[in-house]
């Protein structure tokens, strides 16, 4: 078993309503999203991928289609956070993301590895499974979510 990773940035905002600091207040960030799989290499001749665990290319296209086109300057809001969710429909077409959780980077983490082990788990490669989501909400401070 071989791991590869694959690093995607997009900038969203997100508040967190009950912090004791500016997290409180509407805000947003560069996220930085690292995505690493784990399997065998393909060795299936002629193949495109022979040699990889999955090719690059793939797993951005995969992620861009199923989380971060989503989430890429959008608001992240919290089901619960209810001043905030009807501010943000008032906007026409505003682009939200509404999640069961409160949007912490732990928590976003935990949503976007969610996300992504239904689409690279079984379906491509060899083996092949999410083995981590590393989620960076600024340069010194992430979220890690692995599987076990």
């Amino acid at each position: 078993m071989q791991t590869i990773t694959r690093k995607l940035e997009f900038d969203a905002g997100h508040r967190i309503p009950d912090h004791r600091s500016q997290c409180r207040n509407l805000h947003g960030h560069r996220y930085v999203l690292e995505i690493t799989l784990q399997g065998d290499l393909v060795e299936t001749e002629g193949a495109p991928d022979r040699g990889m665990v999955m090719d690059f290319a793939d797993v951005k296209a995969l992620a861009m289609e199923h989380l971060v086109n989503l989430w890429d300057h959008a608001f992240i809001v919290f089901k619960g956070d209810e001043q905030v969710r009807t501010f943000l429909d008032s906007m026409h077409e505003h682009k939200t993301v509404v999640l069961d959780r409160i949007p912490t980077v732990e928590n976003l983490a935990a949503e976007a590895f969610r996300i992504l082990s239904g689409v690279y788990d079984a379906h491509y490669g060899v083996n092949l499974k999410l083995k981590r989501v590393r989620l960076y909400e600024t340069p010194n401070c992430w979220a890690d979510v692995e599987s076990v």
